[in-house]
Formats: structure tokens, sequence, C-alpha cells
């Protein structure tokens, strides 16, 4: 195990600043901080106030994560962090750290797709991945149907939503019911209690005629919520629960239908599921359901892994390194729309034996600042 290369990863690509430490596919802590208070009495998240948050969090959640590790900053092997996508000035912050901190050490830099860390967090929990391995990713920002036969340089889109991802749909719903934010973990807590067959909500985009792997889901909330409305106007009560239970329905039934339906297709008898909206127990239930029908293996992260998180980053950084792949340069800069085809962003010149000269190249920086200096 000791062998097994030790890395801190940050991530900081919306309201979460997590910093977790993995030391191959052992998870040795995962800190966050969540600004996610400070964004509910607008309804959503508001990249400003994420950025100041990120700022304030940053330093402490990462002696948090050393501590918790039980490691030095000097015992790691690298430093990966979220270079897109995400919200642009939040990235920055986190990229800003992580240069900070890998310079300081005199650590190669590494910096990843926040899309595919959420399909690599899965190592943690249940060990290498499959290769290929089909990942259907659902949170506030996206829903992607991705392939990859190589999680640190191969990841194929299959689909993604050509509107509202899915967890974007929850937030809106909520907020018309006068649920709060974040909307998943309430509509899932209502819908426990409802019906799911209640009302007939319509199933984007599985028609036929329809892509096979996109998503579409604008057209479902505006279809809640007009439904709503019109109950409203009529002086009648809404149905909270089932409303809820159905809309979930209808949102989980196209995601696991068109996710078991790929993995068909393309021959791969694994599926994993990540992103926040992973932690949806209907999404779970369905999913099992689906795949064991479907002689499909299903890999789903608990759900304290499957929200934004820095031991997902660090999971990613830790496969770059135990796979000898290039460090990013110190030009590194963050990219609110990275391609998921775009695993990592290697640098031109900084490789892992140049990484090895900064560290005696950069001695004196440690020298000057004693054990002041991320000791």
């Amino acid at each position: 195990m000791a062998d097994e290369p030790l890395v801190l990863g940050i991530e900081t690509s919306c309201d979460e600043t997590g910093v977790g430490v993995v030391r191959g596919t052992t998870l040795l802590a995962d800190a966050v901080a969540s600004s996610v208070d400070e964004h509910a009495r607008f309804g959503g998240v508001v990249p400003e106030v994420a950025s100041r948050a990120h700022l304030e969090a940053m330093v402490p959640t990462i002696g948090r994560a050393l501590k918790e590790a039980g490691v030095s900053a000097r015992d790691l092997d690298g430093i990966a962090v979220t270079a897109g996508p995400g919200l642009a000035g939040a990235l920055l912050v986190g990229v800003s750290a992580a240069k900070a901190y890998a310079y300081a050490l005199g650590k190669p830099l590494y910096g990843v797709n926040h899309l595919a860390s959420h399909i690599c967090v899965d190592q943690l929990e249940h060990g290498p991945l499959p290769e290929p391995t089909m990942a259907l990713l659902v949170s506030g920002g996206h829903s992607s149907l991705l392939l990859s036969s190589d999680i640190t340089s191969d990841v194929r889109p299959m689909g993604a939503t050509i509107d509202d991802a899915a967890g974007e749909a929850f937030d809106k719903i909520a907020r018309v019911l006068d649920l709060g934010f974040p909307g998943g973990p309430v509509i899932d807590r209502y819908a426990r209690e409802g019906d799911s067959s209640a009302i007939a909500f319509p199933r984007g985009l599985t028609g036929p005629r329809d892509p096979a792997y996109d998503f579409s889901f604008s057209g479902l909330k505006t279809a809640v919520a007009r439904w709503i409305e019109a109950r409203r106007a009529a002086g009648e009560e809404v149905p909270v629960r089932d409303v809820a239970a159905s809309f979930q329905e209808a949102v989980v039934d196209v995601l696991t239908r068109k996710a078991v339906r790929a993995c068909k297709d393309e021959g791969v008898d694994h599926l994993m599921i990540g992103g926040g909206v992973a932690a949806n127990t209907r999404l779970r239930a369905l999913a099992q359901e689906r795949c064991e029908a479907a002689g499909i293996r299903l890999r789903v992260p608990r759900p304290g892994l499957c929200t934004d998180n820095g031991a997902m980053v660090a999971a990613l950084g830790a496969e770059m390194v135990a796979r000898g792949r290039a460090a990013s340069d110190w030009d590194l800069s963050a990219d609110s729309s990275l391609p998921v085809t775009e695993p990592h962003v290697p640098g031109e010149t900084h490789t892992q034996a140049q990484a090895q000269a900064h560290t005696h190249t950069h001695d004196h920086v440690h020298e000057v600042g004693g054990e002041n200096l991320y000791s």
C-alpha cells in the first residue's frame, strides 16, 4: 500500500469546497465545506457567493483533510484539482490554491475533469473500474451517458441533456412547490410518501425518432409547473407528495431506461451511476431493478461520494500518477466548459521527470519558510 500514489484532490466547481486524500484506491480523508445555506435564500447557486466561500474555506479544509488522513503535505505524490467544467470563478479558486500548494511543495500538479472524477470515485468503494465502463452522470449541471475504456485518457460521450439537467429540474420543481433549495433531497423525501402513478407526466425524448441516448427535462418541468398552476388557479389543493413522486418517477424512468439501453447496444455489462442525483433513492432502486433484469451489474457509490467532493478528484489524480500520465503545466487555468473527452489537462512540457527535477530545484522554498510552509 505504501507504494501506491498518495494524492490530495481539490474540488471547487460549484458550491462545495471539497478536499480529499487518497492512496491508490483507498480513501483516507474526505473533507467538505458547503456553502449551500448561503445560496438557499436565492433559490440557487450564486457564483460570486460560491467563490468567496471557497476562498474562506480552502486552507482550513485542506488542513482538516490532511489531519484526518494522518499524513503531511510533504508526503504527497501529487495534487489534483478540478480544472473544469463548472463555475469559472469557483474553479479559479481551486486551481489557484492547487498551484500554490503544488509549487511550494515541489509536487506535480494534475488538472482533472469534473465529470471523469465522478466516474473514478467509484473505485474508492467498489475497486478498479471495469474497462469499458458505461457511466450515467446526473447532477444539477449535467445529465450524461459516457463510455470509458480508460478513465485517464478515453471518455466518449454517448448522450447528454439538450436543455435542463435532471438536478436542475429537481431544483425548479421544488421551488414551484415551495419546498426550498436544494430540491433533490426534499423531492426525494416527499416522493416516498406519494403515489408515483397519480399523475401521468411526460417522458422527454422517448419517441421512436428521438435521439436514443440524449435527455430533455425542460418539457417535463414545464408540464409539472403548469399542472400545479392549474390546480392553484382552480382553488384546489396541490397534492405535493403525489406531484413529487410522479415527477421523480418521470425523471428516473427516462434516465434508467436510456442507460440500460446504451449498455445493451454497446455490449457493456456494467453500469456506473454518479453525480448528486445518484443519491436519489428511487433512481437507485429502479436502476437496480432494470439492471438485474438485463443482466447488468450496477455500481453506485454511497451518497456521500455522489455529490461533489474532493475524494473523487484525488481518486482520478491517483490514477493519473499510477498510470504515468503527464502532469499539468504551471500555467494551468480553469476551463468552465472543459469537454469530458479531456479527462485531464496535461502539460506540454511538465512531465513526471520534470516534476521530480522541480522538487530539487525549489528546495530553497522550504528552507526559507521552515516548518511554517505546509509541514
